[in-house]
């Protein structure tokens, strides 16, 4: 009704001035809007009294009806050209990248859209100018409104129509873009420069040429919009209630650069006094804790999200630049995509919301408002989002630490700036526009980026590239990115995915070698999440396993043993470890633990019996020994002293059927193989995006695999990547067999040998 009420108000703006003469076109266009969709009548009357030219932006309406006409609108032709695409996913002129194939209900012609079009790679190498600020004025929107669908059209020439595919996968990359984003060579006759337009139901398109985007307006236009689709919905706000469970999953670029070990490694900070390193993995969503000689001693962040609590747990959305406090043991960390700043106290290695701060009243911090908040259904009314203007952090990226006990927080583009309390988590001060921070900051940076005349010169010209830093100061981007320790610079390679380190006494730039990886435990991305696993009773859908098996045997002791062949031309980075695996047996079957398994396990295992130990073990164990037992229940041994990587575990069998899945994480690099000792980078490239099969389902072609791995300029034979197991073991048992008094039960220990190969 509000809406409304406002729309009404621009009209008797308007009538008082219609009137006859030379205005009567203009008049008759205006009362034609009484009839049209009310966005573009209120985008019109803004422009009738402003002008276009005195605004950031114009606005034009095209009707569908325009198809009829000769003339139609280049508009309307871009919108035919991509609804053309929907069904094919590569064409002689088109090929979508990024695009999530799992989402039935994107590529459908309904709903509404937003259509950012531009050639932002050409604009990028000829002004220089970055297009991440206006990305994430899109994301912003995209983010306030999930049911908004949201395409990236990338135009140019034929000549760079295949050349801009690796270049268009960085820039997902680094932005952390998750719509699907259409390259075509044919648009780019049909647009003159970067603009975005929306339409609903592919009709009555609204165009927006503009240098600054105004999210207001945009965010204004669109609420119209899906309040139609939904009249029940109601629209996220841009900072959401940051202390509910996020019940919708997180939508995120499904690219084969997430099984490298590191995925946008974007900052780096240092503790020296305890021999510390924080690295951000940003697009992994964790916080990489190791020491100085690549150690892994911790890892903050489970997977994307915005949860507080233990380490294990807690989950982060893109987190970026970090200050370590050593007088209260603290790790300040700016959470990118959540809008906000994180502390994670080392000691107790817990996770907390610095800002923003929970308005909720602190009488409702009961047992039932945390079981609310875990069941992620508690009221709207316990909080306070905070509203959408300069005062509230928008994408922040770098942080630099003042003598005043405040924090300096700058968005990536170094389009905005916020003073914060490092105690109470208050922005005391919000800066907008460039010029104005660099008073503020620049010499701070400039102090920082003075230690960068030690790295070598094609490094830093290519990791410069690849930053985002005003044209002005080129440097300032990797503010961040880097951090001395000891006698080193500890530098991120955003591009290579790696980090290298450079001895400033010596010279030497190297890699940063990693060990211990069975501290990061299993991937988040997994091809099946682990609770699908654990609440689906039968077959599982949607995943592919490298290995299946059934054996048929007599219940009691089971000796499960996993013979792995290694992709050709691959060699483990260290031996596999207990926290890279994960066993579940369900069914007539249970896992021996550690103990029972060493001991050896004499007792008889019965369904019926088991069922009840089940209750039991609900009923009477407290949450935090369900997790104990879990983790030490997993009786798994691993050994890779030859060719082969094993995996042994053990567990009780009923009469009946069961099943043992086994998901492993193995961390692999090239290895020194006769066929790859040439150098020869293609062939290297070739054999990575094959083992990581590139070219599967929702994942980018193998080409563009390629080109983007010789794009890194880096021995890839160095690059670790994860290569995922997925093994299930089918057991159908017979009966007990009878003792010759048929009364006893004989148990049977049997044990079986699984060979699975994962050469491709």
């Amino acid at each position: 009704m509000s809406i409304r009420f406002r729309h009404l108000r621009k009209i008797l703006r308007i009538l008082p001035q219609i009137r006859s003469g030379s205005q009567c076109e203009q008049s008759r266009e205006y009362l034609d809007l009484l009839a049209s969709s009310p966005i573009r009548l209120l985008h019109s009357c803004k422009n009738f009294n402003t002008g276009f030219s005195n605004r950031g932006y114009f606005a034009h309406r095209f009707s569908t009806a325009s198809l009829v006409s000769q003339d139609s609108s280049p508009i309307v032709d871009v919108l035919s050209l991509i609804e053309s695409t929907f069904d094919e996913l590569q064409g002689p002129s088109h090929h979508w990248l990024n695009k999530d194939e799992g989402n039935k209900d994107f590529f459908k012609r309904e709903g509404t859209f937003l259509v950012i079009v531009g050639q932002f790679l050409d604009n990028a190498q000829i002004s220089g100018c970055d297009p991440s600020f206006t990305f994430e004025k899109v994301k912003l929107l995209q983010q306030r409104f999930p049911q908004l669908h949201v395409i990236g059209v990338q135009s140019g020439s034929q000549a760079c129509f295949d050349a801009d595919h690796s270049k268009l996968l960085q820039w997902i990359m680094k932005d952390f873009l998750t719509f699907p984003i259409l390259s075509s060579n044919k648009i780019s006759e049909m647009i003159n420069g970067a603009c975005c337009i929306l339409f609903k139901d592919f009709q009555n398109p609204v165009i927006y040429h503009e240098k600054d985007l105004d999210v207001g307006i945009l965010s204004e236009a669109i609420e119209v919009l899906t309040a139609q689709d939904s009249q029940n919905s109601k629209s996220r706000s841009i900072f959401t209630n940051r202390w509910s469970k996020q019940v919708e999953a997180i939508k995120e670029p499904r690219l084969f650069m997430q099984d490298l070990f590191l995925y946008f490694p974007g900052c780096v900070s240092a503790d020296e006094k305890g021999n510390r390193l924080f690295l951000s993995d940003s697009n992994h969503h964790r916080i990489i804790v190791f020491d100085n000689n690549g150690k892994i001693l911790d890892c903050i962040g489970s997977c994307p999200g915005f949860e507080d609590g233990e380490f294990e747990s807690a989950k982060l959305l893109r987190p970026a630049a970090s200050f370590y406090h050593d007088t209260d043991d603290c790790l300040y960390i700016v959470d990118s995509e959540n809008h906000a700043i994180r502390r994670a106290d080392m000691e107790r290695r817990v996770l907390e919301t610095l800002y923003p701060s929970c308005s909720s009243d602190k009488k409702n911090n009961g047992l039932w408002s945390w079981i609310m908040d875990k069941l992620g259904v508690r009221r709207d009314g316990d909080t306070k989002p905070k509203e959408f203007d300069l005062q509230s952090l928008i994408f922040p990226w770098h942080m630099l630490k003042l003598e005043n006990n405040s924090f300096l927080i700058i968005n990536k583009s170094f389009e905005y700036l916020w003073i914060m309390d490092l105690n109470s988590g208050e922005i005391k001060e919000a800066v907008e526009g460039f010029p104005k921070i660099w008073d503020i900051c620049g010499q701070l940076i400039m102090e920082k980026v003075s230690f960068l005349k030690q790295i070598p010169c094609d490094w830093l010209q290519q990791l410069n590239e690849a930053a985002c830093s005003p044209r002005e100061t080129p440097y300032t981007g990797l503010v961040s990115s880097f951090t001395t320790f000891q006698n080193q610079i500890i530098m991120c390679d955003i591009v290579g995915q790696r980090l290298l380190k450079l001895n400033s006494e010596s010279g030497i730039c190297s890699n940063m070698q990693f060990s211990n990886f069975g501290v990061l435990g299993l991937p988040y991305w997994l091809p099946l999440p682990l609770e699908r696993v654990c609440s689906e009773a039968h077959g599982l859908k949607g995943t592919q396993p490298d290995h299946v098996q059934c054996f048929r045997l007599f219940p009691g002791r089971t000796d499960i043993q996993l013979n792995i062949d290694l992709p050709v031309y691959t060699e483990l980075v260290e031996p596999i470890q207990e926290g890279c695996i994960w066993c579940q047996a369900r069914g007539a079957a249970a896992e021996i633990s550690g103990a029972e398994r060493a001991i050896g396990s004499l007792e008889k295992v019965g369904a019926a019996q088991q069922w009840y130990d089940d209750l039991d073990n609900l009923a009477f164990s407290t949450p935090e020994s369900e997790l104990t037992i879990e983790d030490a229940d997993v009786p798994l041994d691993m050994k890779s002293g030859d060719e082969q990587v094993h995996i042994n575990c053990a567990v009780n069998t009923s009469p009946g059927s069961s099943e043992v899945i086994i998901y492993a994480a193995l961390y692999l690099k090239l290895g020194k193989h006769p066929d790859l000792q040439e150098e020869n980078k293609d062939k290297y490239a070739a054999r990575i995006a094959d083992i990581l099969k590139a070219d599967s389902k929702g994942r980018m072609s193998r080409e563009s695999c390629i080109k983007l791995l010789l794009s890194t300029n880096r021995d890839l034979r160095d690059l670790i990547f994860v290569k995922h197991l997925h093994v299930r073991i089918k057991l159908d048992c017979f009966d007990h067999p009878k003792a010759e008094n048929s009364k006893d039960i004989i148990l049977t220990d049997s044990s079986i040998q699984v060979n699975v190969s994962l050469q491709t």
